[in-house]
């Protein structure tokens, strides 16, 4: 579809078509591969059109975002120059010391769970590294499952979040383990408890690597935590920034100036 965007007299003298409509999000979308420096004509675009259809919903990706998506649609890769050393700061938790912690987590796990069985659920997909080498440390008999959430803009707190990939095994009259790999505000394991307990497991309690309290909107009851970390934007053994760092064997903060080069960008929708 075009938008007419520019008018001389009674004549139209500029037309905008987007490269893309996504009907389930009623957005438009404009991919641009140029560098930052040539998508001023396209910049300009974009504000007439939103200046002239204030209704209309359009976003331009760059060309990380470009290469994001084709990634996750199968077409293409990241590009592995973007996992740059000058870009990781502090390291806050080494290798050995999650090694350390895992164990002991493990332990405790196991220790309280004695004589029970459990259903480990893992929270997709930051918690991936976590999950695996947790699950190896805990020594009572139990089953595993995966859920996943989607994230939305929605009005109301409970409405930004729905499962996505749901579990497939049975929970009722079970003990349940939540692994999350990060608590922040807990809105989402406010709802996710919320959606689980209705399916009346005999319990249902979660472990988490790590923990910021201080940016905590809802209360939820953490059982497990690995470790309470500062609000630095964190990366690395499993946990990601668009996708890349997440094979790193440590976790670390990543530097400021990296998020506030994409975020001098069009934020993509999610």
């Amino acid at each position: 579809m075009s938008f007419p965007i520019a008018w001389d007299g009674t004549r139209v003298s500029e037309m905008f078509t987007p490269d893309f409509y996504l009907p389930e999000h009623d957005l438009y979308v404009e991919l641009t591969t140029m560098k930052q420096s040539l998508v001023t004509p396209k910049n300009r675009k974009l504000r007439m059109l939103r200046e002239v259809h204030p209704d209309v919903n359009v976003r331009l990706l760059y060309r990380k975002d470009y290469q994001q998506l084709l990634a996750k649609a199968g077409y293409g890769a990241l590009e592995v120059q973007n996992l740059r050393k000058q870009d990781i700061g502090n390291i806050l938790i080494s290798p050995v010391e999650l090694e350390t912690r895992v164990r002991a987590l493990g332990r405790k796990i196991s220790r309280d769970y004695r004589g029970r069985s459990l259903v480990v659920v893992g929270i997709l997909k930051g918690v991936t590294f976590f999950f695996a080498d947790l699950a190896r440390q805990i020594k009572v008999p139990f089953v595993i499952d995966y859920l996943d959430l989607k994230r939305y803009a929605g009005a109301q707190p409970r409405e930004r979040v729905r499962i996505a990939r749901d579990i497939d095994y049975p929970i009722e009259d079970r003990h349940v383990l939540l692994v999350e790999d990060i608590v922040n505000t807990g809105l989402t394991l406010d709802y996710l408890l919320g959606e689980l307990r209705e399916r009346r497991p005999a319990s249902i309690e979660i472990v988490t690597l790590l923990d910021r309290p201080g940016r905590r909107l809802v209360e939820v009851p953490v059982r497990y935590v690995g470790f309470q970390i500062p609000n630095d934007y964190v990366v690395g053994y499993g946990l990601d920034y668009r996708e890349l760092y997440r094979n790193l064997p440590f976790i670390c903060a990543l530097k400021t100036s990296v998020i506030e080069l994409d975020t001098a960008t069009p934020e993509v929708v999610r």
